[in-house]
């Protein structure tokens, strides 16, 4: 059972755990091909930098494992303590492998050595991405025996970049004693990215022998994902509504049928975020900080990002703010057909992010045509990013599939209203508000549908302007909301108590 200290109740804030300690005496080896603070592309690397640190802070003993890329910087790779290295057989190669390791903010971790497939440019995107992930699956296999004693009880592999590790523990180190008890849990952070290739591969690449190519092999092709699913002892996805939509073929990517095969086995556990990081009374970037308490200070930075922006500055004007990539994912097949509806609102509408290049072109098109009511701002600043968090007054995330989403959390941490489509992480983290009863944390809309997403971006202005005392019950109830990783620490903690 895990031990909790007594509770402190802190200005502003929900009563929260001062300490929490861990009973769980096994070791997890966490798996990912990129972590913060080595190198990061997306939200796969904030798991795999926050999660373990979680549970290094709760007592328990976890490692993290990461190739050893080109564009990691300097100051962190002089940091590294040469361990060893071996050869890694993957089918008819025999390919070096480098082990290194460094001790960050508590946390141990491993880096996998091979200049051959990692020393490039960038993390993924090259023709031989199924070559070079499978030598980093099978690596982390074989370097278990360079990490000084330390042997896994759990090894904790994700999304397809590390999908394999279960195959290849199961097909080639079962008979080796310092593998046989290894159990592995596989995390889907999103299910659209598969690791596909040709079937050529499972013999060429992988050496799999005839009666293990099943594992992997899919509609003729070579499945990363799919190898994960069917040899991991628990699969994970990244919140509980997603585990569910994930079964059917919308959602599922042609993966579906599989998933529903092996549902025994499923389970959704929600991301967490660096509450430290993500804090409006310590945020760097804020033009003033301030935290549920001081919340009236919030308002100062909203005049100051009007100035900087070159918008009207009026603190009545409400501000929404939107952060992510400019994809389809992110519904902006939803937005592009009313956005100048909902600038005809008077609201001031700030995007901030990169991607598809009809979506950057719709919004500087917009942008000409509504100068005082929307910034595109098409780049990525983590500083900006902050910035609109600690000024707007809501914050759209219309997604058509979101395993979790972290930006929603951020948001309501910061007082900045979320208005979602209930969809994966989004449905399961906010609350829509109720008039009757008072609880609710933003505004949500179901359909993937452009009115419906209207109609709730409506009810979030109408509410901001004419129900000032509704407003800030829903702002009090956001900001108060506990998504630490501590939480889902102990919860991944019960999920492998399990094995």
């Amino acid at each position: 059972m895990p031990t909790q200290s007594k509770t402190k109740k802190t200005s502003g804030a929900k009563t929260e755990v001062k300490s929490t300690k861990i009973d769980f005496g096994k070791k997890i080896l966490f798996a990912a091909s990129e972590a913060v603070p080595f190198i990061k592309t997306g939200g796969l690397a904030d798991v795999a930098g926050a999660l373990p640190k979680a549970y290094v802070d709760a007592g328990v003993d976890c490692r993290v494992i990461l190739p050893l890329y080109m564009d990691i910087k300097q100051e962190l790779k002089d940091k590294l303590q040469y361990l060893g290295n071996l050869y890694v057989n993957l089918s008819w190669r025999f390919q070096y492998c480098g082990l290194f390791k460094a001790e960050i903010d508590g946390v141990i971790y491993y880096l996998i050595d091979n200049e051959y497939y990692f020393k490039r440019s960038g993390l993924y995107g090259y023709f031989d991405d199924g070559e070079r992930f499978a030598f980093f699956s099978k690596a982390i296999l074989d370097c278990i025996k360079l990490m000084e004693g330390f042997v896994p009880d759990i090894i904790h592999a994700n999304d397809w970049q590390s999908a394999l590790v279960p195959v290849f523990l199961d097909v080639f180190y079962r008979n080796d004693d310092l593998y046989k008890n290894i159990k592995t849990v596989f995390t889907i952070h999103n299910i659209e990215f598969q690791g596909r290739y040709s079937g050529f591969i499972s013999g060429d690449v992988l050496g799999l022998p005839d009666w293990a190519r099943e594992y992997v092999e899919m509609s003729g092709d070579v499945n990363y994902m799919k190898g994960g699913i069917e040899r991991a002892n628990k699969v994970t996805t990244v919140s509980q509504t997603y585990s569910h939509e994930i079964l059917n073929s919308y959602f599922g990517y042609g993966m579906n049928e599989i998933l529903v095969n092996r549902q025994f086995k499923l389970t959704g556990i929600i991301n967490g975020i660096d509450v430290k990081s993500n804090d409006p009374k310590t945020d760097r970037f804020a033009y003033v900080n301030y935290d549920l308490a001081s919340f009236d200070k919030k308002v100062e930075n909203k005049l100051a990002f009007q100035k900087d922006l070159g918008l009207p500055v009026d603190a009545n004007i409400p501000m929404i703010g939107m952060v992510g990539r400019l994809t389809h994912q992110k519904g902006l097949d939803l937005l592009s057909p009313i956005i100048t509806r909902i600038l005809d609102m008077g609201v001031q509408l700030v995007v901030l992010g990169t991607g598809d290049y009809k979506y950057e072109e719709m919004l500087r098109g917009v942008q000409s045509r509504y100068p005082n009511n929307l910034r595109a701002l098409v780049t990525f600043s983590a500083e900006l990013a902050s910035k609109i968090y600690c000024a707007t007054d809501m914050f759209l995330m219309p997604s058509k599939f979101e395993p979790c989403g972290l930006s929603q959390m951020i948001a309501m941490r910061y007082g900045s209203l979320p208005i979602v489509r209930e969809t994966g992480g989004l449905k399961d983290t906010v609350i829509p508000y109720d008039y009757t009863t008072g609880k609710g944390t933003g505004f949500t809309f179901y359909s993937y549908n452009a009115y419906d997403l209207l109609n709730a971006v409506e009810r979030a202005v109408g509410m901001y302007r004419d129900y000032k005392e509704d407003w800030q019950k829903i702002v009090d109830n956001a900001m108060t909301q506990d998504f630490s990783w501590k939480n889902i620490a102990l919860r991944y903690i019960d999920l492998y108590k399990e094995l």
